[in-house]
């Protein structure tokens, strides 16, 4: 079996794992007896929301569930990481890492007191609905400052600085410029709305969050806990590791499958580029190609359902449908987008002249699969859960989960058995796995709830009345054309992601823009865009701002384990990453691709190949390469073929076909990519004749 051949004690790779883990929720690691309390507290979490999912138990009122979930993310967060990265001001207590400082437990506890007292005094709050007293004020006021806090501390400053830059526009709205003069709130309307309501910080976001995102994130971490993140990639390069340019088609591969079990780019990149990185690097790809693949991938492991990290299920809530259909809707996208990332890792090798690793290097494939064959149980359970039987995410969710924990006891057993070791440390080793995950659970959900929590400021100041002010404003700078705001949202999208998770980039974004996309396609465009493509539109704008220099994480990630510059990684990888930037486009102008009204498997497999195809030439246009280097005039021809096979509509409206026939006008698009293989055909590179 291939082995990490990095060194343990290298620089770069204890960089990009350390990064993985700030993402992932351990910021402090402190000694003594207070390093229990933070994965006590996390563990905690995981089992109230595990009793919560539980069918068997009466269930608690939704605004408890958020306030309790609320609650625990603030506490984590205060008493994980510090005030300040490094020493401040001489007081080294603000940037303790291998403490808790008295203060932090202090504030921790408060903030964790104020996100509860939505429920303390939920009857009172019920009661004096509209008509706050002094104390609800002021605990309002504190929990939207610990929330900010909360989340500079684990987010970064932008999201903080958006909600405040919006708190103070509800309130400065009668002074602004006319143009976005707003009649304003009153302090009373603004805590009733933001802080005692479910419209606001205790709003949709977060109560997905509470009940569907924690499940499933915390079905990701004991999968990755039991090792089915090392599998898959295995897996991945006893399949692919042969071919031309393998462990490149099997870092797609590997960071597609991992991305089922994580919503976290840096996590997938540190998981998968670990072997993947240095394996592309031996058999000749450059550093920062290498590294780029990756970054490419593991960002993309976000648009793969069923988790889409925690989108998803807040696109459902928005849009008002089933999980299940968003699932649907994502699927065409998400696959031919990494169809096409596969295909880019051929270009390359092929420019390269490159080969795979010789197979006798590689592990055997049967034995590979059939090695970890378990780990499929609980992955084929959720999908049998939520598409056949059609159960809530959650209760999937909580499904997969208990029979996980069956799996880890009896493989751990099982190994016991045939190593004739005993079978009680057997136990032990299985306990401990799922405390683990359930303390891994818990870390890795911190992140999400402040993002929800936070955005949720944002949304709530929107429902005050500036929704429709907004819808104005952007009409007017997009001056009624669908395209410039298509254009204005991807930009916005791109620029606002660099700061922020992708999750809290999609609420943001989607509460601002999405409706305005549908309403100026209805007014002046004169045709219909379904809210889930522009919903998912958003969404993919979201992600592609993980690798956008200067700031994509990722890249900085990947950068380290191979050495490479990060500016040029990022560049790089983004460059990959323009064959995802093509979709959202066409999806937005040809619903077909997101399978609305397509309830036919024959025609949605035909739309999926369709749609690779047509990704693969676009890839080949961006990439100057086909089978062989592009000639100036072939890249229009492969530009035709992208624009053929993904809008089948608009072709077919040109030439006068009735739009039933549409199918039809995909001939021409095969046509003229078929036309260009052959005249490249010529120009294949021979490959050098061994010495």
């Amino acid at each position: 079996m291939i082995k990490n051949d990095t060194n343990t004690g290298d620089e770069g790779l204890e960089l990009a794992r350390r990064m993985a883990e700030e993402e992932e929720g351990v910021a402090r690691k402190p000694k003594g007896y207070g390093k229990y309390v933070i994965p006590v507290i996390a563990v905690c979490w995981s089992f109230f929301h595990l009793y919560i999912a539980c069918p068997y138990f009466d269930p608690l009122d939704s605004t408890f569930i958020r306030a309790i979930h609320l609650s625990f993310a603030l506490l984590i967060v205060f008493l994980n990481y510090p005030l300040f990265k490094k020493p401040r001001f001489g007081l080294h207590f603000l940037s303790a890492k291998n403490r808790i400082p008295m203060p932090d437990y202090i504030i921790g506890i408060t903030a964790a007191i104020s996100a509860l007292y939505i429920v303390i005094d939920y009857v009172g709050l019920a009661m004096r609905a509209g008509s706050p007293v002094p104390r609800d004020i002021v605990i309002g006021l504190l929990l939207v400052i610990f929330l900010l806090e909360a989340a500079r501390r684990v987010i970064g400053p932008a999201l903080p600085l958006i909600a405040i830059a919006f708190c103070l526009y509800s309130f400065l709205g009668p002074y602004m410029p006319e143009i976005i003069a707003f009649k304003g709130v009153s302090l009373n309307r603004f805590m009733g709305q933001i802080t005692m309501s479910t419209e606001g910080i205790y709003g949709i976001p977060l109560d997905v969050s509470a009940r569907i995102v924690f499940m499933f994130v915390l079905f990701g971490a004991l999968l990755d806990k039991a090792g089915a993140g090392q599998y898959f990639i295995q897996l991945a390069l006893s399949l692919l590791g042969g071919f031309k340019g393998g462990p490149a088609k099997a870092a797609v591969v590997g960071s597609g499958l991992t991305g089922l079990i994580s919503g976290s780019s840096i996590a997938n990149v540190v998981t998968t580029g670990t072997f993947t990185i240095p394996l592309m690097k031996k058999i000749g790809y450059p550093p920062t190609k290498a590294a780029a693949i990756e970054v490419a991938a593991s960002t993309d492991g976000q648009l793969a359902p069923p988790i889409m990290g925690a989108a998803a299920f807040i696109i459902a809530e928005y849009v008002n449908v089933p999980y299940i259909e968003v699932c649907k809707a994502a699927a065409v996208p998400a696959f031919a987008s990494y169809a096409a990332l596969f295909f880019i890792t051929h270009i390359e090798a092929s420019k390269l002249g490159l080969s795979g690793i010789p197979r006798n290097e590689l592990p055997p494939f049967f034995k590979t699969l059939v090695s970890g064959l378990h780990y499929l149980i609980p992955i084929i359970m959720l999908m049998y859960e939520l598409m056949v039987l059609r159960h809530s995410p959650d209760l999937s969710a909580f499904n997969a989960v208990w029979i996980l924990c069956l799996v880890i006891i009896f493989k751990n057993l099982i190994t016991a058995y045939i190593d004739k070791s005993s079978p009680a440390k057997a136990f032990k080793l299985s306990i401990s796995e799922i405390f683990a995950g359930l303390e891994a659970g818990g870390r890795n959900m911190v992140s999400v709830a402040l993002a929800t929590a936070a955005a949720g400021i944002i949304v709530g100041i929107v429902a005050l009345g500036l929704g429709n002010l907004i819808t104005e404003i952007i009409e007017m700078m997009s001056m009624g054309s669908v395209y410039l705001m298509l254009v204005i949202t991807a930009i916005a999208s791109l620029i606002i992601g660099m700061g922020l998770p992708t999750t809290a980039t999609y609420i943001v974004i989607a509460s601002l823009t999405a409706p305005a996309i549908v309403a100026i396609a209805d007014l002046h465009e004169h045709f219909t865009v379904p809210l889930m493509s522009a919903h998912l539109f958003c969404f993919y704008f979201g992600i592609l701002a993980d690798d956008t220099p200067p700031v994509g994480l990722a890249a900085y990630a990947a950068a380290a384990i191979a050495k490479s510059p990060p500016i040029p990684t990022g560049l790089q990888g983004f460059m990959y990453d323009i064959r995802t930037a093509i979709l959202p486009f066409m999806f937005i102008f040809n619903s077909d691709l997101i399978l609305h009204n397509v309830y036919s498997w024959p025609q949605g497999i035909l739309i999926f190949v369709m749609a690779c195809i047509g990704n693969f030439a676009f890839a080949s246009a961006t990439q100057g390469w086909f089978v062989a280097k592009n000639r100036f005039y072939e890249i229009p021809l492969l530009l035709c073929v992208t624009f053929s096979l993904m809008r089948p509509d608009a072709v077919s409206a040109w030439l006068g076909i009735p739009h039933n026939y549409r199918y039809w006008t995909y001939l021409i698009g095969l046509g003229i990519y078929g036309g260009i293989y052959l005249m490249q055909r010529p120009r294949i590179p021979k490959p050098e004749p061994a010495v």
